[in-house]
């Protein structure tokens, strides 16, 4: 037995053929309208044409107040230059058939007859004042509304697509969702800038409407006394009627398109239709109806006025307002009921904790940014700030080789306009400046002359630099300074913290990945390592290490075999990850060497290298190094001297000492050198020459 298609039939039929055909008919349509002001139409198909007018009009209004928000009926803008151009071209069909032939169908006529009822005057009012409701009431609300809500739409797109692409850039949203919120909010400015275009429509056709009755009044009473020697009460009689007729024809659905105009721009985005929400917003308060029928009663109670109309109305009042508080009394015992029950659970915290939304893991990189630099995200304000750190993303990514968490970018109304603040895992670890309209000019080295602007430190690396503007840009370059733009800056302190965090940044989620996806082209190498030999933890802690001193762990699987081989001696991890930097040798020292394969160091003296060793004591966290803190502050500064020194002749030495020693020397100089590379001999390859540029002495 087959089961029915859950799937909805497509239309058969002449509808099928039809809607097949949606772009023919509209091309079609579109040339009947065109024909219609040129081609004289007889009196049965301009009555049919009016009524399709006035279905037309019907549908339409009928369809907006069925809509949970104005972009599903995005071509209304279209729609409606196409309704007013059709009822134009029928007051053109309808003027042609008055002038010439002094009729102009049935329902023009029926139209007149009914409202007229043998009053000229009454007719003449009832037109007017139908086309000051179009006109001064509906027309004018609906166009300003709609350009208001075409500038907020517009003024507020930044910040929207500032919201996407910090989503996107928190790794929140995908970026098929992402590309779906942006065209949504390119539709959205489309629609309502295309309204505030297309309200000025309906406002034209009230004008034009005017016109057209006074050309077809005094038209045809010239044409019916002079032309046709009719009598002028004959005349004023016969073509104010078919005016008349032919204006409440055409007002009647121009004022129904007008009302659509102003429900479609001043609808908000609901789930319901627009009855739905009037009937439940208006029916919250049960206090209004009620004293609303009070009012009316006591009008009733005034002498002169009648009785029953206040009677009727303020009774219905009042039992509504009786009715809706019955409802929100119930509403209110099951509210009571229900905080009861949920106070009455058993307490169960301990088991299963309620999350609290402070408690929330923070995210893993931020930028906080002050209102004044919320432009660099703005892409249409030429802003790339967004795209620039997903390209420092993925490079930071291919030379470190690690996961590289995406980066929170938000503004902060706590920062200054123009500062910004660099957080890992929600404490701050950087912040910057900017001055509003300047560039950065940084010194490079040998850059001739001085800079007019105001002085100040690269945030970055610490260099000092100057703040010009954009017209002393050519004289800096000229002079040799580096000149970078406020954005460049906060990507360059930005990728150099990631940088140097790069070790609090791995997860061991991140290390599981790593393994896995080594372990399709190592995987005897995992294998035999992680799980017998290392446990995941251990793993990613000396990765962590490695990260910590700018060594790129992307060859991870000479650093696995590496540390593989030495954890069957001991699982302590600086000894491990000692290993692994002399397995990763070229990958450390090749940065530092120069063409001529030199490697220019600074020694440590042989008695100064003893001395380091014999302060090395073994507890039960590891190896320490207990040096005389004097000791240690003239050991630091002879360091920082000799660099300095090295600095000045352009040359960036490394600090060459023994293996035993490294990493204790490099956690004590990390904190007042932090750019000094600290190798070890064992991690200098083959082939390179040792040139001795200054040596630490006593």
């Amino acid at each position: 037995m087959s089961t029915p298609s859950t799937t909805a039939p497509a239309p058969s039929g002449m509808l099928g053929r039809l809607t097949k055909h949606t772009d023919l008919l509209a091309a079609i349509g579109i040339v009947v309208i065109v024909a219609m002001l040129i081609v004289p139409l007889p009196p049965l198909l301009l009555d049919l044409m009016i009524t399709i007018n006035i279905a037309a009009a019907i549908a339409v209004v009928v369809t907006t107040l069925y809509l949970g928000k104005a972009l599903e009926l995005s071509v209304f803008p279209s729609l409606l230059l196409l309704t007013t151009i059709f009822r134009l071209a029928i007051n053109v069909s309808v003027t042609r058939l008055v002038l010439s032939e002094g009729e102009a169908g049935q329902v023009v006529h029926a139209f007149g007859e009914f409202v007229i009822g043998g009053n000229l005057v009454v007719g003449l009012v009832v037109f007017l004042i139908l086309v000051v409701i179009q006109f001064v009431v509906v027309t004018n609300g609906a166009g300003r509304v709609a350009e208001v809500a075409a500038r907020f739409t517009l003024d507020a797109m930044p910040g929207k697509q500032m919201a996407i692409d910090a989503d996107l850039n928190a790794g929140q949203i995908s970026e098929e969702q992402a590309r779906e919120r942006r065209k949504e909010i390119a539709q959205e400015a489309d629609f309502y800038g295309a309204m505030d275009g297309a309200s000025k429509f309906v406002k034209g056709d009230a004008v034009a409407a005017i016109i057209i009755t006074i050309i077809n009044l005094v038209g045809g009473l010239a044409i019916g006394v002079a032309m046709n020697g009719m009598p002028f009460g004959d005349a004023a009689h016969q073509y104010s009627l078919l005016t008349i007729g032919d204006g409440l024809a055409a007002q009647v659905p121009a004022l129904l398109i007008s009302v659509a105009t102003g429900i479609i721009v001043t609808r908000s985005a609901s789930e319901e239709d627009l009855g739905t929400d009037i009937a439940g917003q208006l029916t919250r308060q049960f206090k209004a109806p009620l004293f609303a029928g009070v009012a009316i009663l006591m009008f009733g109670l005034i002498p002169g006025l009648p009785k029953l109309p206040f009677l009727l109305v303020g009774g219905g009042l009042i039992f509504l307002g009786l009715q809706l508080r019955k409802r929100y009394q119930a509403e209110e015992r099951v509210a009571e009921a229900a905080a009861a029950a949920e106070a009455a659970r058993p307490a169960l915290a301990a088991a299963a904790p309620e999350l609290d939304v402070e408690a929330l893991p923070p995210d893993a990189l931020e930028l906080a940014i002050g209102y004044g630099l919320v432009g660099m995200v703005d892409e249409r304000d030429g802003g790339s700030l967004l795209r620039r750190i997903s390209h420092v993303r993925r490079q930071l990514a291919s030379e470190l080789g690690m996961i590289v968490p995406p980066v929170r970018v938000h503004d902060e109304p706590g920062l200054d306009a123009h500062a910004y603040v660099v957080r890992v895992r929600g404490g701050e670890v950087a912040r910057g400046k900017l001055l509003a309209g300047h560039l950065l000019a940084m010194d490079p080295g040998d850059a001739v002359g001085q800079l007019a602007g105001v002085p100040t430190t690269e945030p970055a690396f610490g260099l000092p630099a100057t703040w010009i503007t954009e017209e002393g840009r050519a004289e800096a370059e000229a002079l040799g300074f580096t000149v970078v733009d406020g954005e460049s800056v906060v990507v360059t302190h930005l990728t150099e913290q990631i940088r140097g965090h790069a070790g609090e940044l791995l997860t061991r989620q991140d290390v599981h990945e790593l393994v896995e996806t080594l372990k399709r082209s190592n995987e005897a190498a995992v294998n035999e390592v992680i799980g017998d030999g290392l446990t995941l933890g251990e793993l990613q802690r000396v990765l962590q290490r490695l990260l910590a001193e700018g060594v790129s762990i992307r060859d991870l699987g000479t650093i696995v075999e590496a540390v593989g081989d030495r954890a069957r001696l001991t699982r302590e991890i600086d000894l491990l990850a000692e290993h692994a930097r002399q397995a990763l040798a070229r990958q450390i020292t090749g940065p530092h060497v120069d063409e001529d394969h030199r490697l220019r160091v600074l020694a440590l003296d042989p008695g100064v290298e003893q001395e380091v060793a014999g302060a090395l004591v073994q507890t039960p966290e590891g190896e320490v190094l207990a040096l005389d803190p004097a000791r240690a502050q003239s050991l630091v500064g002879a360091l920082r001297a000799e660099s300095e020194t090295a600095a000045r002749r352009g040359i960036h030495p490394v600090l060459l000492c023994s293996s035993r020693v490294r990493r204790h020397l490099r956690r004590l100089v990390e904190q007042a050198l932090p750019q000094l590379p600290v190798c070890s001999y064992n991690e200098i390859g083959p082939g390179i020459n040792v040139e001795t540029v200054g040596v630490i002495t006593p």
